[in-house]
């Protein structure tokens, strides 16, 4: 049971890995990153609540009494966590961006521990921290170190956001449906960068072109079907069932291994060749998140305590 959870985990973490390198072709037809986040939020939710329609219809029910929920999701665990990195990376290396927003492990465990107040192994808050310096190595934090003030507090309220993910998605019953909740929060959240990604000025034309990688001739439309289907569809519905299964903070802990499938599956599809750094610093990142799984003995408690005290506590 254990080893199917962390193998959807696993594949969750791995399907968010063609995020960055897709969003990089796509950004060499021409789009601007928050053009890309809305073109994947509105494409994967359009054709889930689609699929949904079609094969699931009841999943489609929003219980009145979980309205605010919903909308809290799309805004804060799909939409602002987007928006607040790409905007980060503006002011902030990419690698001290992602370092700021994987702190979310550590968040997620503080908040179990201190707001929900469930004890936690030993091993939660090690194999978060070791996580975390295994990302510092993996970015190479020491090279970008250039803190700028608003950059700094965008990429916090990311890590922020992403840490409401993983609680949020680990905290609703059994009259939610999580293809539904990620159905409605990917189209929620397109609704709500309406304003920033101004999608009536992209250059939808450019879709229909491709692109030249490492050699190969990519189509534009391939790199965006994958980042919509496999970096967005499968890799939210995977790691919703994987928290669903492990905890909060084990999944968190789980997913930074993205990161090291990201450099994996651009090293293959991009050409951006891994150096010495990255492959020790992934090595200590899988051994943080394998850790760290060890939480898993304490997720009856957790959801024992978490249920008592309230229905949804985020």
């Amino acid at each position: 049971m254990k080893a199917v959870s962390l193998a959807i985990a696993g594949v969750s973490a791995f399907c968010f890995g063609f995020s960055g390198p897709m969003a990089k072709m796509i950004g060499m037809a021409g789009l601007a990153p928050l053009e890309a986040v809305w073109v994947r939020m509105a494409g994967a939710g359009g054709l889930l609540l689609l699929v949904l329609a079609v094969v699931r219809p009841r999943a489609l029910r929003i219980p009145r009494g979980r309205l605010l929920f919903f909308a809290a999701y799309a805004v804060v665990a799909v939409a602002a966590v987007q928006a607040l990195f790409f905007v980060a990376i503006t002011r902030l290396p990419v690698g001290v961006a992602l370092l700021v927003e994987y702190t979310s492990p550590v968040l997620v465990v503080l908040w179990v521990r201190f707001v929900r107040r469930v004890r936690l192994p030993r091993a939660a808050y090690v194999g978060a921290l070791i996580a975390i310096v295994g990302l510092a190595i993996v970015v190479q934090v020491w090279e970008g170190l250039r803190l700028d003030a608003i950059g700094l507090l965008l990429a916090l309220a990311a890590a922020a956001c992403c840490a409401g993910y993983f609680l949020m998605s680990d905290s609703f019953g059994d009259d939610v449906d999580t293809l539904g909740l990620i159905g409605w929060g990917m189209l929620g959240s397109a609704v709500v960068l309406l304003p920033i990604s101004r999608p009536w000025a992209v250059d939808w034309a450019a879709f229909a072109g491709t692109v030249e990688v490492s050699g190969r001739t990519v189509p534009v439309a391939v790199a965006a079907v994958v980042l919509v289907v496999v970096a967005t569809v499968i890799a939210y519905t995977t790691g919703v069932t994987a928290v669903r299964r492990l905890s909060a903070a084990v999944g968190a802990t789980v997913a930074s291994v993205e990161v090291i499938a990201g450099a994996v599956i651009a090293w293959v599809l991009l050409g951006e060749r891994l150096g010495t750094a990255q492959i020790i610093g992934g090595l200590i990142v899988l051994a943080g998140a394998l850790l760290a799984q060890t939480a898993t003995v304490r997720r009856g408690a957790e959801r024992h305590v978490a249920q008592a005290t309230e229905t949804v506590r985020v």
